[in-house]
Formats: C-alpha cells, structure tokens, sequence
C-alpha cells in the first residue's frame, strides 16, 4: 500500500482501550452536579472518577477531544513515548469545531482536565498486559503543554480572522502509560472516525463506543437492565420513562449510522431491560 492510501487509511480509525471503554468517564447531561462517578465493575472491582478540586468533570467536549487525540495516537502509529504535538487551531478544525476565543479556550480546558482527572481503579480496569484487574491511579493525560506562539509567529494571525484569541498555542500532551499498554497489547475497540462524527449526539457517540465493546466480547446481540446502561455511560436520568427519552433519539442515529439493526426497551418482570441487535 502507498503511503498517501495508508494515511488515509489511518485517519478514518480510532483505536480505544477496549477496558476504559468498559467505564464510565464522560459526563453526558448539563446536570449541575459536580460530583464523581463511581460504578461497580463486574466481578466487585470499584471505579471512581474523580475531579481535581475546584473543577468539574469530564463532558461532553471532552468526549470528543479525548477521540481526537486517540484518533491521532493512531494516525502517528502511536510513538513509543505517547507524546503527541499539535496546533490548537488544526485541533479544532479536525474536530469540525469553530475555531474562535471560545472553542480555544474550551480545548485548553478540556486538555488540562484531562490530565488532572483521575481514574481510580479497584480490581475494575482490566490490564491486558498481564491479564489481571488492576488496582491504582492514573490519568488520560500524564503531561499537557501549550506553548504560546512565538513573536515571529504573528504575523501569521492575520490569516485567521475567526480567531479572537490572539496568541493560538502549540500543544504537546503525553498519554498515559495504561492506555498505551493496552493498544499495544491489542486490546481495543475500533470506531470509524467519520461515522462517529456522523452521530450529533453525545450519547448516541459514547453508546458507539460501548457497543463496540459488546461487539468484541462476543455477540450479534448485547443485552442489560437498563438501569445498569444507564450507569455505564453514564446517564444521570434514572427513571426508566426518562431514559428512554434519552436513548431513544441516540438509537434512531446508531440504525440510521448502520450501526446498529434495532434496539428495545421492554420491561420483564420488574426490571427494564435493553435489547440491542448489533450489525455485523
């Protein structure tokens, strides 16, 4: 294959940590809470995510930066020390986001907060490098620098006139050493970079992510109470006539995106459950 046809190739791939898909990370409502996450992993491993003091936790922007990062892992055939060099403006502009003095400031946000989140595991995320749950503390981000332009660099502004922000960064992150044990040890999920920019939803693109999870652990068909969907995304709906508002608009977009064949709702007993038919 010729090097254009295989960036190319690249490109339109993100390779995940099929563990941390597992998880909950993500905050995917505006909900004002501030708390973190805990979800009881199967087999009574414990997983907190936990905000540094004073901030918030990861959302929905967030979500999206985090793909675009590993998008690029993948498309740099993921260097050795996990470190990543980038422009924020060719960030944002990958991402489809309007470069202007918000968005700037939203990515160097969500850039930090990604390094200062911490992901705590108790016997919850799976170490695929020696086939055990692992116990401990670690971060998406172990490093985050952004580097103002130099003065040289000026009068190259004028070339954009969205950007408000008049001194755009060069950025150099380094992803954590956990995730980068698991790509190399192949345990990951695969997305299709334009598929999931296809999903204008953000629960419609973290339901992407953990469907293919469910697609690698083995079945044409992946089943669940919903209250336990609910908790995996995570979602901070709990009643199940509220949920299915949610999901329903997400599941309409997986079908339409081909990936998925249908998705139910159905209450058994005392206890909903979710039904979804997955493609092959």
């Amino acid at each position: 294959m010729s090097p254009a046809p295989r960036r190319r190739l690249l490109a339109r791939t993100v390779i995940l940590d099929r563990a941390l898909e597992a998880l909950p990370l993500f905050r995917l409502s505006d909900s004002g809470e501030e708390v973190a996450i805990t979800f009881a992993a199967e087999g009574g491993g414990r997983w907190r995510v936990l905000p540094a003091p004073g901030e918030r936790l990861p959302g929905t922007f967030d979500q999206d930066v985090y793909v675009e990062l590993m998008r690029r892992y993948h498309e740099a055939n993921a260097p050795a020390d996990g470190t990543l060099s980038f422009t924020l403006h060719d960030f944002l502009r990958t991402m489809g986001r309007r470069v202007d003095g918000r968005t700037y400031e939203q990515l160097r946000s969500a850039l930090n907060r990604l390094q200062r989140t911490t992901l705590e595991s108790t016997e919850a995320w799976f170490d695929a490098a020696t086939g055990t749950r692992w116990t401990g503390q670690f971060t998406i981000l172990t490093t985050v620098s952004i580097d103002r332009r130099r003065l040289t660099d000026r009068d190259q502004l004028a070339l954009f006139s969205s950007l408000t922000n008049n001194e755009p960064g060069d950025a150099h992150v380094t992803l954590a050493p956990q995730l980068r044990a698991n790509i190399a040890a192949a345990f990951t999920i695969a997305l299709g970079s334009a598929r999931y920019t296809q999903l204008s939803s953000p629960v419609a693109r973290r339901l992407y992510r953990v469907l293919q999870v469910a697609r690698c652990d083995g079945g044409r068909t992946w089943e669940l109470p919903l209250e336990r969907l609910a908790e995996q995304l995570p979602l901070a709906q709990r009643y199940p006539s509220h949920l299915q508002r949610v999901l329903q608009p997400a599941h309409e977009m997986l079908i339409a995106a081909g990936i998925l064949r249908g998705a139910t709702v159905a209450q058994h007993d005392k206890t909903w459950i979710v039904t979804y038919q997955l493609t092959d």
